[in-house]
């Protein structure tokens, strides 16, 4: 993920969140199709020029909702994959944000801290490395009234890129 504060940079786990990583790769390439703000189902780039909408310090960043107010969506939602390896433990964990059980579709975040009570309720889907925290805090610190950014917080691109094998 490419903003003005820096690269966030993730590695995903598809052999334990498989349609998820599909679902979001799909989406950054633009190969997914979604409904648009008009209903419209369109394949584009999805996740370029939207925003981390809500932000807190010492918790996590959310993004990944094209209409900026959290309540954007793809027109879909996704099966949650919990794999018991993979636990809310460290700051750096990338998951599925969602409305409850089998509701999330596009949003995301990245947590600040380890936050054990999101285990079995939110998707894990990759971990950011050291260095993305490090950013991922400092978007953090932009925070205002209702765990909205100050300033603006946006994905100039978001690029998915094939790690060599051993990797």
């Amino acid at each position: 993920m490419k903003l003005a504060e820096g690269t966030i940079e993730c590695e995903l786990f598809p052999e334990h969140a498989p349609r998820t990583v599909a679902n979001f790769i799909g989406l950054a390439r633009g190969k997914r199709p979604f409904r648009d703000e008009d209903g419209s189902w369109v394949t584009r780039r999805y996740y370029d020029g939207t925003g981390f909408h809500r932000v807190i310090e010492g918790f996590m960043i959310q993004g990944g909702d094209p209409t900026g107010t959290g309540t954007g969506n793809t027109g879909y939602v996704l099966p949650d994959e919990f794999a018991p390896v993979l636990r809310h433990d460290r700051a750096g964990m990338l998951s599925m944000a969602n409305r409850g059980l089998t509701t999330g579709s596009s949003q995301f975040f990245v947590t600040l801290a380890p936050t054990p009570h999101l285990d079995d309720k939110h998707t894990i889907f990759g971990r950011c490395t050291d260095g993305s925290v490090a950013v991922a805090e400092r978007i953090a610190q932009s925070g205002g009234a209702g765990d909205r950014p100050r300033t603006p917080q946006t994905i100039t691109k978001m690029e998915i890129v094939r790690a060599p094998a051993g990797r």
